[in-house]
């Protein structure tokens, strides 16, 4: 499969346009025309609309929709989280009556007609009109006097917050005979940022687009109005397509535009080595950096957690002159939290403090972050202690980020009461807050739960946003479930929202969670065939997708080709290679990954060390794994759900009871939450003893809590009772797993098969063989394995040898080398046993005191047999 991975997985530059000047559309233009269509994204066979119906979870999960219908239904403005743009200019009207010093008298007196609360529209011409006639003073017009006078009164409009009639004055100019002498760059730029503000980034670009055929000289401020027109409404590749036009073009971009280019490439993510050129060559060509630039290369780290590259530029910026303001600390403080590095964080707080800037909500809800993405939750209630103490009032976003970190590591109890405090304290939770609780209830598989948070978002006037959509996917990918996954997507793409980034991210994870890895290779085809460029999130959901098949050796060449200037790797795209390594089972490549993390050449961070006790557990490595759960205490770092579930496993499958115990004990006394995990791993342990019965007991307690089991929850009982004979009991829990809506797998069935064949009840085992068949579970070699190594145990040879001659008989799918397989096997058991050089039969299955002459299965079933 490794084959099937593009590389080098990252495009070096968008898409090279089909036309002239691609970014221009060719449509009408008037003022009120509409802005073109939203692009839509092409299906895949598998995506599409014309897959399978939504689940009936997801039919009462997400808002329904005629499928007809080609109107939304009216839904209230979600909340979103505003940010202060990084060194926003300040207008020195800001506050003040609009004051223009180069309108002329005449300019003046139409630009306060037009604010004129009884102003009529049908007027307009006749008003405008006047500037092109000879003035009270005897002075005959120019068009540079007019074009002062076009400018001040679009400006003056612009802020009275009077758009509409603004473009409506640009249009009456644009109409006239003379406009390419009358219409000013500056003018244009006005137009075109206006349109932007208006959501109308392609009709801005269709305009300049005729303004240039007609003559009309597009300068740089033009087309940087352009550029952050479709920067502020999130269309970073058409942006950067301009920029590149421009340069074609041998305009010389100014300090302001490749600050907003520099802010659109950090949107976009794109690996710091370009943002790091293109600071290059805008010094080569004479630009300074200014303190925004900063800001922006500073805030431009955030994404790819590069906080070595974001101490550089801040050292660099003071190297040149510049102070940094509060902007530049929180930026800083922000880059070190997203980076896991809650005590480099608290060394820019000092500085920020003594530098005399007071922190803000911003400031601690940063530095709350880097302590709670850490896992470090009492460091993180302890900052939110003393803000209050501060006067400061913990917002929505405090709240929200230790309602995420709670749930992260397990704490449900704790995360539910912070959610509680934030209600009682009167913050009203906005859409960040319901998708954390969406993915906690979703985690936990307590779909209900989910549903109902779901249903809340509607109550609070919220709407889903591109958040919660990713979070479903994820959600049902990490739970396997794959038609939700493509029903959500499907739903997505109806509800208007077009995938970008995160969502390629989230599919590529979903769908190789849910085992379906040719499918998250052609997400992660599709994403660059859209022109988005891949992040470090996407290599890593790549490489989480390498691993899961083991494939080691395609995520080594993955990691080499970030090392290679592509993209930085980080702590968990590390995690990810130590899970290929333990699923393609190369201990010592595990083992040396290791050492690096112990000894620092890799920084021995905290969610490395806890997936080193998890591959190590999963690799049963029982004194590797207590090292990494020891190292990961010694560093001052608190396990979560997930790694202490490891340590409960590998004691649990070894049957240490008491180190077990322990273990809950922690997990009891810090607040931690049991997962199914947990619970399976206690009903695994006690299985294999000789209080089997407990298994049961722990599974009555996973549903008193409302938690539903899964089919390994079930198996295990089964296999407790069926190891000890009592099968009575096993083909009980058989009938109530089917109740509760899962379908045995292999593993069900086999363990039934092998108990009634070690019994000597070969016909119930084949009647299980025959049962499992018609329901559609296919036999593997195990099944077959069982029957003739009992054959050969209970020294019936020639029944085995029948068993296989007939064996097409009962399976029909079974293969000639199927059957082959089988007798060899049989030849060599048989030759082994009579040698006496293997043991004849495990003491576990010398029982029967309940032993039944039909398979008591069936008679819950309706009768099998």
């Amino acid at each position: 499969m490794a084959d099937k991975v593009s590389l080098p997985l990252l495009l070096p530059n968008p898409p090279p346009s089909k036309s002239h000047f691609p970014v221009f559309h060719h449509q009408p233009l008037s003022p009120s025309s509409p802005p073109p269509p939203p692009l839509t994204f092409p299906p895949t066979p598998h995506l599409s609309s014309a897959s399978s119906p939504l689940a009936p979870l997801l039919q009462d999960l997400l808002p329904h929709q005629h499928p007809s219908s080609s109107t939304q239904p009216h839904l209230p403005k979600p909340t979103f989280r505003t940010r202060t743009r990084i060194g926003r200019s300040h207008d020195p009207n800001r506050g003040k009556p609009w004051s223009h010093h180069r309108l002329s008298t005449q300019g003046q007196r139409i630009l306060d007609s037009l604010l004129n609360p009884e102003f009529d529209s049908s007027s307009l011409d006749e008003i405008l009109l006047q500037l092109f006639e000879t003035s009270s003073d005897g002075l005959n017009f120019t068009s540079d006097s007019v074009s002062f006078d076009i400018l001040g009164i679009i400006k003056g409009l612009v802020f009275y917050k009077k758009n509409e009639l603004a473009l409506c004055v640009f249009y009456f100019v644009r109409n006239r005979e003379d406009f390419a002498s009358i219409l000013s760059n500056s003018v244009v730029a006005v137009i075109i940022s206006v349109l932007g503000k208006e959501g109308r980034a392609s009709f801005a670009a269709s305009l300049l687009h005729d303004l240039r055929n007609d003559g009309v000289h597009i300068d740089i401020y033009a087309y940087t109005s352009l550029i952050t027109a479709y920067a502020s409404n999130g269309r970073y590749r058409e942006a950067v397509m301009v920029f590149k036009k421009l340069e074609e073009e041998g305009c010389r971009p100014t300090l302001i535009t490749y600050n907003v280019i520099l802010n659109v490439y950090g949107k976009m993510g794109m690996p710091w080595s370009k943002i790091a050129g293109l600071v290059d060559s805008m010094k080569s060509s004479g630009v300074a950096p200014d303190l925004y630039t900063y800001n922006t290369l500073i805030s431009s780290c955030r994404r790819g957690s590069l906080y070595e590259e974001a101490a550089e530029v801040f050292e660099e910026m003071k190297a040149a002159g510049f102070s940094p303001d509060k902007v530049t600390y929180n930026a800083l403080l922000d880059v070190y939290g997203k980076s896991r590095r809650p005590r480099e964080a608290m060394e820019v707080l000092k500085e920020m403090e003594a530098s005399g800037f007071a922190p803000s909500i911003v400031t601690y809800n940063s530095l709350i972050s880097a302590y709670a993405r850490d896992g470090l939750l009492d460091e993180a209630m302890e900052l939110k202690s003393q803000m209050v103490k501060k006067g400061i009032k913990p917002d929505v976003f405090t709240y929200t980020t230790l309602l995420s970190g709670f749930e992260k590591t397990g704490k449900d109890d704790y995360a539910m009461k912070v959610f509680e405090e934030m209600r009682v304290a009167g913050c009203q939770p906005n859409i960040c807050t319901f998708n954390a609780l969406i993915k906690m209830h979703g985690n936990r598989g307590n779909f209900v739960e989910m549903m109902k948070v779901f249903e809340e978002i509607k109550i609070c006037e919220c709407v889903p946003d591109i958040v919660t959509w990713n979070t479903l996917l994820a959600v049902f990918g990490q739970n396997g479930m794959d038609s939700e996954v493509s029903g959500v997507f499907k739903e997505m793409k109806r509800a208007g929202f077009v995938p970008e980034r995160d969502t390629f991210n989230t599919l590529i994870s979903a769908y190789s969670r849910c085992g379906f890895f040719d499918q998250a290779m052609a997400i992660y085809r599709r994403m660059l065939d859209a022109g988005v460029t891949p992040d470090l999130s996407t290599y890593n959901a790549v490489l989480a997708a390498l691993a899961r098949g083991g494939l080691w050796e395609q995520s080594e060449k993955v990691l080499a080709e970030m090392k290679d200037g592509r993209c930085k790797p980080n702590e968990l795209t590390y995690c990810s290679l130590l899970h290929a390594y333990a699923n393609g089972k190369e201990v010592e490549r595990m083992s040396a990954l290791a050492e690096e993390i112990y000894s620092g050449i890799i920084e021995p961070q905290a969610v490395l060390l806890k997936t080193l006790v998890l591959v190590y557990s999963k690799s049963d490595l029982l004194t590797e794994t207590e090292r990494a759960f020891l190292e990961l205490r010694e560093q001052g770092f608190s396990p979560d759900i997930t790694t202490l579930n490891a340590m409960v496993s590998i004691y649990g499958r070894r049957r240490m009871v008491s180190k077990t115990n322990e273990i809950l004990n922690f997990i009891k006394d810090s607040g931690f939450t049991p997962s199914l995990t947990t619970y399976n791993s206690l009903m695994y342990m006690y299985s294999r003893t000789e209080h089997f019965e407990k298994s049961e007991d722990i599974l009555r307690e996973i549903i008193a809590k409302g938690m539903k089991p899964d089919i390994i929850s079930f198996n295990t009982v089964i296999f407790a009772y069926c190891r000890n004979g009592r099968m009575k009991e096993a083909s009980r829990i058989f009938a109530e797993m089917k109740d509760f809506g899962l379908a045995p797998d292999v593993i069900t069935y086999n363990t039934f098969i092998a108990s009634y064949a070690s019994d000597s009840m070969f016909i119930e085992a084949i009647d299980v063989v025959k049962y499992m068949i018609k329901n559609g579970c296919k036999p593997n070699q195990n099944t077959y394995n069982s029957l003739i190594d009992w054959f050969c145990k209970l020294n019936r040879r020639d029944e085995a040898s029948s068993f296989i001659s007939n064996l097409r008989n009962l399976d029909p799918s079974v293969t000639k080398d199927e059957e082959r397989r089988l007798l060899e096997r049989l030849n060599k058991k048989w030759s082994t046993l009579r040698n006496g050089t293997q043991s004849f039969t495990p003491l576990w299955l010398c029982r029967r005191p309940e032993a039944v002459s039909d398979w008591e299965l069936g008679a819950h079933l309706g009768g099998l047999a």
